[in-house]
């Protein structure tokens, strides 16, 4: 019965998922739903895309597995990227009009900077996407006791995903994680009620968890603790910043403001509500200590499921699996989205022989990289599972590349005005010479290598840029003879 349930809800997401696409006339229709949507549904999008499978399975696992400071990338530094970027890029990037943040690259620095940051960008979404996609295949495993193997749950939940976002676009996101956002909040928070019921309250589970030291949240003083700390933060919440699912949020907005209060909002919103699952899991070792100590030794992330389908109701189960499923789906449709126009737009159009798409084509474009995009995903996912990779380590490695060549170009082209192209691509260049040797030869050093990627991008755009702006001055100083 609770997986009939489970079914004809993931029926429901497809039909509505499909309704939208009765609204996409254009491609800034697709991608950005032509820029009509209010403040409510901005704040339901961010919060619905951000609040995805890690937020449910990933962190709990990892507060459970370690503690609170295990759990500062995300939600914490997810949360603050929703800062950073309402206050330092949604109103300079909004008043530019794009369709894309990789437009932002190719305005401002030329087409080599758009379509590398463009790939770097849609590379990150590969771990994203993937983890909401095993999420899927877990739960559906869970729900059938193992009759559907993770593997084919895996494949199933990206099927829906690819066909819902493949039609509707960004319209499809909206009515979808608008709809997703209440099933979230009210299923979590009534679970919540009924877990507490069991505890005997917030109270014991707080104490608890401070005994078993789960609460401490800040490293101890020593140099490798506290770097690692600063590096988990900076990676979600400053290497996050260059992504177009946070960008096409804000730029769907029906004007700047709504776009700055959306996202400060929705990443509030995140980060107090991120707080109910960890109070869920952790109350298994509570009610059933042994079963907790068990599924944890083999699987963190299986314990919150597994405490709801041994402890709950048939109709708790149907509203924490009904909320999982909007979880997953709400952030997997909107970071299948992203990728897909990034490629469309600012890799495959300005490589094409033909590069002037009509609008109608360059729609197409789109929809047919949102299907070949959902099966890299799902081959990735299917390759993740062998590894046996956790769902937030998926998601906290994903923004790496974008720290290292993303971000640089983007601050340093809105706010210094001697940013340039040759400064640009030094940038990048240097960031990955330097990165990805590190990543191989010392992936464990103190100071994370996608760090010290970083520090050499600056460097690099720094010296870039002077040097090209130099270049340019001399070069257009020197006149032909008889001028």
């Amino acid at each position: 019965m609770l997986l009939t349930f489970v079914i004809v809800y993931l029926l429901i997401s497809l039909a509505l998922g499909l309704y939208g696409a009765t609204k996409v006339n254009n491609s800034s229709d697709f991608v950005n739903a032509g820029r009509h949507l209010p403040l409510w549904v901005v704040v339901a999008m961010v919060f619905a895309t951000w609040f995805g499978a890690e937020t449910v399975l990933g962190i709990p696992g990892t507060f459970v597995d370690e503690n609170l400071g295990g759990t500062i990338s995300d939600p914490f530094g997810a949360s603050f990227c929703l800062f950073f970027f309402a206050l330092l890029f949604v109103r300079p990037l909004y008043r530019k009009n794009l369709l894309t943040i990789g437009d932002f690259y190719r305005q401002r620095f030329g087409i080599q900077v758009e379509v590398s940051v463009s790939l770097a960008i849609a590379a990150t979404y590969i771990g994203w996407v993937s983890a909401q996609v095993t999420a899927l295949g877990l739960v559906l495993n869970v729900l059938t006791q193992g009759e559907i193997s993770m593997a084919t749950g895996i494949i199933i939940g990206g099927t829906v995903v690819v066909i819902y976002t493949l039609f509707g676009g960004m319209w499809s996101v909206a009515i979808t994680t608008t709809l997703q956002m209440f099933i979230i909040v009210i299923g979590l928070f009534w679970i919540a009620v009924l877990v507490s019921d069991l505890t005997g309250g917030v109270a014991p589970v707080y104490h608890h968890a401070d005994a078993a030291g789960k609460l401490s949240f800040w490293p101890e003083m020593n140099w490798y603790s506290v770097i690692s700390f600063i590096a988990g933060f900076l990676t979600m919440a400053i290497g996050s910043l260059p992504q177009q699912d946070t960008f096409q949020r804000a730029n769907a907005a029906r004007s700047e403001g709504i776009a700055v209060k959306g996202l400060l909002m929705g990443g509030l919103f995140y980060l107090l509500f991120a707080a109910v699952p960890i109070f869920l899991a952790y109350s298994a070792f509570i009610v059933d200590p042994e079963l907790s100590q068990s599924v944890s030794a083999n699987d963190p992330q299986l314990v919150l499921p597994s405490f709801i389908n041994q402890y709950m109701p048939l109709y708790a189960q149907v509203i924490f699996f009904g909320a999982l499923i909007s979880v997953i789906l709400s952030t997997a449709s909107g970071a299948l989205l992203a990728p897909a126009v990034t490629l469309s737009e600012n890799v495959i159009r300005p490589l094409s022989k033909t590069s002037n798409f009509s609008d109608k084509q360059l729609l197409w474009l789109m929809r047919i990289s949102v299907f070949l995009f959902g099966m890299v995903v799902v081959i990735y996912a299917l390759w993740s599972l062998e590894q046996e990779t956790s769902i937030h380590h998926m998601v906290e490695s994903a923004y790496k590349i974008t720290l290292v060549v993303g971000l640089v170009p983007l601050f340093t082209g809105i706010y210094w005005k001697h940013a340039n192209n040759t400064g640009a691509i030094i940038s990048i260049v240097s960031g990955l010479v330097v990165w990805l040797p590190i990543e191989l030869a010392f992936p464990e050093s103190t100071l994370p290598p996608h760090f010290y990627g970083f520090f050499a991008a600056i460097f690099g755009m720094v010296i870039g840029s002077l040097v090209g702006k130099k270049y340019s001055l001399t070069r257009n100083s020197v006149k032909p003879i008889g001028q």
